[in-house]
């Protein structure tokens, strides 16, 4: 059985976790939508800025977002004085964390989706008269759905796992930022707390497993409802 404090680190995770993916799956389509389509300058750079989470040492980007949502920081400070908003040390602030971390995975998922598109239905559509807007809306979007719910599960259970961003932007407050591998890392560093953290990486690898397998079985029916192979 877990102790209520070990339950409230495994009920902020979930509630980190789904807020950063409600947060970046908007901006997440838009991206992925200007690197698939979109022919601009610059196009190569955002690439690699997006994915750059991946490859960087998470605790370098919580740095950076400590950095620049800090009560110091030139989008923390005006944040918190006009708005009364403070991201670092916060539950919002793993949240906002936790959604940088993620926000690739996203991105790469719907890419992939729009590539495996048939253009050829988006143009038949226009030649019936509908505008972009509604090509988007009627024929792109639902085409795309595979790769935002598979984008967006997998980030959900990256999520739960994300621990150097966390930690160097939001610490490791219980009740407030401490997530379930912050609390697993707690565990590690007191006598007796084997157990715990035994517990608790039960816990976190039950999770991982159930996202990974949702992912895949929430897009393979999405697909097949979408007539696709």
């Amino acid at each position: 059985m877990l102790t209520p404090e070990e339950w409230e680190a495994v009920r902020l995770s979930l509630s980190v976790s789904l807020r950063a993916v409600a947060f970046s799956l908007p901006p997440a389509i838009l991206v992925a939508l200007a690197l698939a389509r979109g022919r601009f300058p610059g196009r190569t750079l955002l690439d690699a800025v997006v994915h750059l989470p991946l490859v960087v040492p998470p605790v370098v980007t919580g740095w950076a977002l400590l950095m620049l949502f800090g009560l110091r920081g030139p989008l923390g400070a005006p944040l918190a004085e006009w708005f009364g908003i403070r991201l670092a040390f916060t539950s919002a602030g793993a949240a906002l964390a936790t959604a940088v971390m993620t926000f690739p995975l996203i991105v790469r998922a719907i890419r992939l989706s729009l590539d495996g598109l048939d253009r050829g239905l988006e143009e038949a559509a226009a030649t019936l008269g509908a505008g972009r807007l509604d090509r988007f809306l009627t024929v792109t979007l639902p085409l795309m759905a595979p790769g935002i719910l598979s984008g967006a599960v997998v980030a959900f259970a990256a999520g739960l796992g994300e621990f150097g961003a966390i930690i160097t932007f939001a610490s490791n407050v219980p009740g407030e930022t401490q997530t379930l591998p912050l609390a697993i890392y707690t565990a590690t560093q007191v006598p007796g707390g084997e157990a715990a953290a035994a517990r608790l990486a039960g816990i976190a690898f039950a999770l991982a497993i159930a996202g990974l397998l949702s992912a895949d079985l929430l897009s393979r029916r999405l697909a097949r409802l979408l007539g696709r192979p």
